[in-house]
C-alpha cells in the first residue's frame, strides 16, 4: 500500500511539472503538445526532419549503406578498428546537428532522456546480445567539463543506463590530454589528436564486455582510442552506441 502511494505521489509531482514547466521539442526548442492523452516527445513536424538509422547499415560501425550487398562501409574496409562493433541512432542531418549542438553547448540537459528512450528502443535488444555488464561514457578533458558543466555522453549513458539497468561507471576511464575539437581535423589529425589522450584510473579493468558512449562518431578515432587503452587493461569485447554518425572521410 505505501508503495502505491509513493507511485502515486510521484505521479502527481511529474505532471504537476511537466503542467508548470512543460517540455520541449528536442529538435526544434517549441513547447511539445499532447498525443491521445501523452505528451509528446517529439514534435510532429520534427519527426519528419530527424532520420533514423536503418538497414542496410555496416555491421562493424553501423554507418547507412547504400547498397544492400555491402556489409561495411567504405571506411571500415580500409580501417582496423579497435572496436568490435557499433550502432547509431540517426543519421547526421541538420536536423539531428542542430540538436545535438544544443545538447552539448546550450544546456539542453533534458536532451539525454528523449535520446536514451530513442537508443533503448532500437537498440536495446541488441545490447542484451552483447552482454554488455557496464556503460562506460566517452571522457571529457578534466578543465573542459567544468568550464561546460557536464559531459554529454555521460548525461546520455545514465539515462540509458537506468532504461536497460546496466550499470554506468564514469570513474575507469579518463580523458588524461587535452584535445583539439574533432570537427576541426581531417582524418589523419584525428587520429594523432587522441593518441595516448585516454587512460584507466585503475589496474585492471574487470568488465569484459563494455559498451561505450558518444554523441557523434565520425572517423571513430576517439572510440578506437578508448577501445584500444579499455582492451589493454582487460577488456575482452567494447562496442559502442552513439546519438549520430557522419560520413567519414
Amino acid at each position: 500500500m505505501r508503495y502505491d502511494l509513493k507511485e502515486m505521489l510521484y505521479g502527481v509531482k511529474n505532471t504537476l511539472v511537466d503542467a508548470i514547466f512543460p517540455p520541449v521539442c528536442p529538435v526544434c526548442g517549441g513547447l511539445l503538445g499532447y498525443d491521445s492523452g501523452k505528451r509528446e516527445r517529439i514534435c510532429r513536424e520534427c519527426i519528419q526532419k530527424v532520420k533514423c538509422i536503418k538497414e542496410p547499415y555496416c555491421i562493424k560501425c553501423g554507418k547507412q549503406l547504400d547498397s544492400e550487398t555491402d556489409e561495411y562501409c567504405y571506411d571500415c574496409k580500409r580501417k582496423k578498428h579497435s572496436y568490435d562493433r557499433g550502432v547509431a541512432v540517426y543519421l547526421y542531418t541538420d536536423a539531428v546537428k542542430q540538436s545535438i549542438y544544443r545538447f552539448k553547448y546550450k544546456n539542453k540537459r533534458e536532451y539525454a532522456s528523449f535520446y536514451a528512450h530513442e537508443a533503448a528502443d532500437r537498440y536495446g535488444g541488441l545490447i542484451a546480445q552483447w552482454g554488455i555488464e557496464v556503460i562506460i561514457p566517452v571522457p571529457m578533458f578534466s578543465a573542459k567539463q567544468r568550464h561546460r558543466g557536464y559531459n554529454q555522453a555521460e548525461l546520455l549513458a545514465c539515462e540509458l543506463g537506468k532504461r536497460l539497468n546496466i550499470p554506468v561507471n564514469t570513474e575507469i576511464l579518463i580523458r588524461s590530454k587535452k584535445t583539439t575539437p574533432m570537427k576541426e581535423l581531417n582524418d589523419i589529425e584525428r587520429r594523432k589528436n587522441v593518441e595516448n589522450a585516454f587512460n584507466i584510473q585503475i589496474n585492471v579493468v574487470e568488465y569484459k564486455k563494455i559498451l561505450l558512449v558518444d554523441d557523434i562518431y565520425t572517423t571513430g578515432a576517439t572510440v578506437d582510442q578508448c577501445s584500444k587503452v579499455l582492451k589493454q587493461y582487460g577488456a575482452e569485447e567494447v562496442y559502442f552506441l552513439c546519438l549520430s554518425i557522419g560520413k567519414g572521410f
